[in-house]
């Protein structure tokens, strides 16, 4: 029974001991290119934070996590078949009532760990700023791994590229698609179209792009030259640097310049 897991703990922990810091997974149901799940984002939510949850545990802090939802923002990717939407406003919502279930515990710090890039959540945090909870939001796959994915990966791709196909291998290779006869994956090289419009595809103006316009068969990145040792090497780093804010986190004190240092 690992007691920072709440879906592992039973009420009797839960009840007698209390946690001060909550990790609310955030995933997606959607496919992901020829060789992935459509639960990838989910599988990989659920590593990244039972593993930091562990090693912040393991310092001395009272972390739980809570079970990680399923489902994320998907209109970009309508027109593929159980691409399981929640429009962003559902999705606030959805949160929203988390957040209270978790004040009514008694916890005051929540982090977000957000695995899928159509779930664009400062909209959500600015909704809920003031309230009795402090919220936290982390995008593994933007800014708190940038340097490392630039030295580990050729190119670590958008969705379901090298980088996601890394970690499959390392977490959960039964579930990556491989031709029986080479071992290859089963997968397209996860190029991507470019629009009519030079500005577009400079980065100067941006758009909800259509997915099944943009790509062949869901992928953006190459996932062919992914490794399981890459996918682990990511994940020490990932570990390591939100256990550390976790425990840190939970040993803060929640003065009236929190999260600044005192005046």
């Amino acid at each position: 029974m690992r007691h920072w897991i709440l879906a592992e703990t039973n009420y009797g922990h839960v009840r007698d001991n209390g946690y001060d810091v909550a990790v609310l997974p955030l995933g997606a149901t959607e496919p992901h290119n020829l060789h992935l799940p459509y639960g990838t984002d989910i599988f990989e939510a659920d590593q990244i934070a039972a593993d930091a949850a562990e090693a912040a545990w393991n310092r001395g802090a009272r972390v739980v996590v809570l079970p990680t939802i399923p489902y994320g923002t998907q209109t970009n990717q309508h027109a593929f078949p159980l691409a399981m939407n929640l429009y962003p406003s559902t999705l606030t919502r959805v949160i929203s009532d988390l957040v209270e279930s978790v004040h009514k515990a008694g916890i005051t710090r929540l982090l977000i760990l957000n695995s899928h890039g159509g779930n664009e959540l400062k909209s959500v945090l600015r909704e809920l700023v003031g309230g009795p909870v402090h919220l936290f939001l982390c995008d593994w796959f933007r800014s708190i791994s940038a340097d490392v994915q630039a030295e580990l990966f050729d190119d670590p791709g958008d969705h379901a590229g090298e980088m996601e196909t890394a970690l499959a291998l390392a977490y959960f290779p039964d579930l990556v698609a491989r031709d029986p006869d080479s071992g290859e994956l089963v997968a397209d090289q996860g190029a991507v179209r470019e629009t009519r419009f030079d500005a577009l595809n400079r980065g100067w103006i941006s758009m909800t792009r259509p997915w099944h316009l943009l790509t062949t068969n869901s992928g953006v990145g190459n996932p062919h030259p992914a490794t399981a040792e890459a996918g682990r090497k990511l994940m020490e780093t990932l570990v390591e640097r939100l256990s550390g804010f976790l425990v840190e986190l939970a040993d803060a004190d929640l003065d009236e310049t929190f999260p600044y240092p005192p005046d």
